[in-house]
């Protein structure tokens, strides 16, 4: 990790990338998909109603891929599906050592976090944040705490 001294305080850089989210309308289809094409070792499902999605983690030797599916019309994945019906990249996730410093870092440059800023979590049961898509070029980051 590098971090960086700026006034007095240590604030912690992004890490490396943890995972890949990609929106499917059926995680089912997409999982045998997925295993039986391409031979991935894929977890079994998680059901987080706070995030309004049901997840699946396609491991590999160099990071994950996390495929979503929507729990109800109201979840953000829905959404996302009603512009993209056949599913696609949702976000990208990178790792940080501290959430509460890089959430500082990114309000004193002007980076919004969604929500009400407050860390929520996440799949892999760590603190997680999301940005303003329009603050880095159209894609919603998923920062992840990791200790």
């Amino acid at each position: 990790f590098v971090l960086e001294y700026s006034m007095g305080e240590f604030y912690s850089n992004i890490g490396r990338l943890n995972h890949i989210a990609i929106a499917v309308p059926n995680i089912t289809k997409a999982s045998d998909m997925w295993q039986k094409a391409l031979g991935a070792n894929v977890s079994k499902p998680q059901i987080l109603p706070e995030h309004g999605v049901k997840v699946v983690f396609i491991e590999s030797p160099n990071t994950k891929v996390e495929l979503l599916e929507p729990l109800s019309e109201s979840s953000p994945i829905s959404k996302f599906l009603q512009k993209n019906p056949n599913g696609g990249m949702h976000h990208i996730c990178y790792e940080v050592s501290d959430l509460k410093s890089a959430s500082k870092k990114l309000k004193g440059v002007g980076a919004t976090i969604l929500g009400d800023g407050s860390p929520k979590i996440g799949a892999h049961g760590n603190p997680v944040i999301f940005l303003q898509p329009s603050d880095f070029s159209g894609t919603l980051i998923e920062l992840e705490e990791i200790k």
